[in-house]
C-alpha cells in the first residue's frame, strides 16, 4: 500500500479505512457515529475494542490486516457504538462475559457480512458468524449460547468458534460518569437522526436497524405508574370525625384522610439469569415510589424460573426497604406460569400482577386479575394478555 512513494503508518491506515467508509454511499447514516469519540492506535491492545464512545486498536493486529479487513474491524466497533451494546447488555456481561462478548460480536458480523458481499469489507480471521443468529438482537442469541453450553451443543455450525477477533472494554463503559454517559447518549441519538435524513436524501434507502433505533419509545416508568394508580387506587374521602394529627399541633383542626383497604399487588421477577442486580433495584425502587402514593395493603415479590422460588411480603410500612432487603432467588430455566399457578394455589387475594421478565418463554400462562407484562430487551415478545411495556436495559 503506497502513498506518494511512503508505506502508510498504521495511523493513516486507520484513517483512510473510516474515509473510504464514510465515502460508500451505503455508509451515509454512519458517518455520525464514525465521528463520535476517539480512534486511537496502542501498542498494549492485543487486538481491538471499545467502551462505548473511543475505539483502541491494536498496532501490530492492524498491521496483520488487509484494507478490507480494516474496514470491516472499523465498522465492527462502530456498531457496537450504534447499538450501545456496552451498556445495554451490561447485565448480561456481569452473568457470563464470554457468551456476552460472543453474543454481541454475532449479532454485529451477521449485518456486516450481510451488507458486504462485494467484498468491500472482509471478516479478520477469527471472527464469530453464525446464519442462525440473522435478525436477532443480543440477547436472543445469548439465550441460545447459553442454551448450547448448558447442553453441551458447541455454538452451531457458523464461522469462528473462540473470543472473536475484539475485546469490549465493559469496565471502560461502566467508568464513564454521568455527565459523560449523557453527553453520549445524546450524540448517539443525534448522529442516528442526521444520519437517517441524510440516508433518506440521498436515495441510498432505508436501514433497518435505525429505523428500529428511530422509534419512540414509550416511557415504561409512566406506563407502570398508570397500572398501579388505576389497579390499586382505593376510594379516598375525607372525615371531620378524626381531625388530622399533622396539624392539630399547631392549633389547626383539619379533617384527615381515609383511604379504603386496597388489594396486594404482586410483583413476578424473572430470575432465569437474564435480569441482573441493577435492572432489579431500579426496577422494584420505580414500584416502590408509585406504592407509596396508592398504598396497596401489601406488595408480594415472587421469583420465579421454572416454579415459584422466592415469595417476600411488604407491609405498606415496610416499603422503604423494598430495594435493598430484597434477595433474589432463582437461576433454573424459564416458566412464568407457575406464577399463576402459585398464586391460585395460596389463595393471594392480589388485585393486579406486574410481572418483570425478557419474554423468552414458551407459554404466557392464564391469569384472573389486571395484568402488566414489563419486558426487559426483547421488542418482539407478545403476550396473549394483559398490558404490555418494553423496557431497555440501559433506562433502568
Amino acid at each position: 500500500m503506497l502513498a506518494m512513494g511512503k508505506t502508510l503508518t498504521v495511523e493513516q491506515r486507520l484513517s483512510k479505512a473510516v474515509v473510504d467508509i464514510m465515502a460508500n454511499p451505503k455508509y451515509v447514516a454512519l458517518a455520525g457515529v464514525l465521528m463520535i469519540g476517539d480512534r486511537t492506535v496502542c501498542d498494549d491492545v492485543p487486538t481491538a475494542c471499545t467502551n462505548g464512545r473511543d475505539e483502541m486498536y491494536g498496532r501490530e493486529f492492524v498491521s496483520d490486516l488487509s484494507d478490507s479487513q480494516l474496514r470491516f474491524l472499523v465498522l465492527h466497533e462502530s456498531y457496537h457504538k450504534l447499538y450501545r451494546h456496552l451498556t445495554t447488555w451490561e447485565h448480561l456481561y456481569r452473568e457470563n462475559p464470554q457468551l456476552a462478548n460472543q453474543a454481541c460480536d454475532y449479532v454485529i458480523n451477521c449485518k456486516i457480512s450481510d451488507d458486504n458481499k462485494d467484498g468491500f469489507a472482509v471478516m479478520p480471521e477469527g471472527g464469530l458468524l453464525d446464519a442462525r443468529f440473522r435478525g436477532m438482537d443480543s440477547a436472543q442469541v445469548y439465550t441460545l449460547l447459553k442454551d448450547d453450553e448448558e447442553q453441551g451443543d458447541g455454538q452451531g455450525q457458523g464461522q469462528g468458534q473462540g473470543e472473536g477477533f475484539d475485546e469490549h472494554d465493559w469496565e471502560g463503559a461502566q467508568s464513564l460518569d454521568a455527565d459523560e454517559q449523557r453527553e453520549l447518549a445524546r450524540d448517539l441519538d443525534e448522529a442516528i437522526r442526521k444520519g437517517a435524513l441524510i440516508a433518506g436524501k440521498m436515495g441510498s434507502g432505508g436501514d433497518r436497524d435505525l429505523e428500529q433505533l428511530l422509534k419512540p419509545q414509550i416511557d415504561w416508568r409512566e406506563v407502570l405508574r398508570d397500572f398501579i394508580t388505576t389497579s390499586c387506587s382505593g376510594s379516598d374521602y375525607s372525615t371531620w370525625r378524626r381531625p388530622n394529627r399533622r396539624f392539630v399541633s399547631s392549633g389547626y383542626y383539619m379533617p384527615s384522610g381515609i383511604t379504603e383497604q386496597v388489594g396486594e399487588l404482586v410483583v413476578a421477577i424473572d430470575t432465569s439469569g437474564s435480569i441482573g442486580s441493577r435492572q432489579l433495584t431500579a426496577f422494584l425502587s420505580e414500584i416502590k415510589g408509585v406504592c407509596d402514593t396508592v398504598h396497596p395493603e401489601r406488595v408480594r415479590l415472587l421469583y420465579w424460573d421454572t416454579s415459584v422460588c422466592g415469595d417476600e411480603t411488604y407491609e405498606s410500612n415496610e416499603l422503604d426497604s423494598l430495594a435493598t432487603s430484597t434477595k433474589p432467588v432463582g437461576g433454573g430455566g424459564t416458566d412464568v406460569t407457575c406464577v399463576p399457578a402459585y398464586i391460585a394455589k395460596h389463595s393471594i387475594n392480589a388485585q393486579a400482577a406486574i410481572v418483570l421478565t425478557d419474554g423468552y418463554v414458551g407459554a404466557w400462562g392464564t391469569w384472573s386479575i389486571p395484568l402488566l407484562w414489563c419486558i426487559l430487551d426483547n421488542e418482539r415478545a407478545t403476550p396473549d394478555s394483559g398490558k404490555v411495556v418494553h423496557i431497555k436495559g440501559r433506562e433502568l
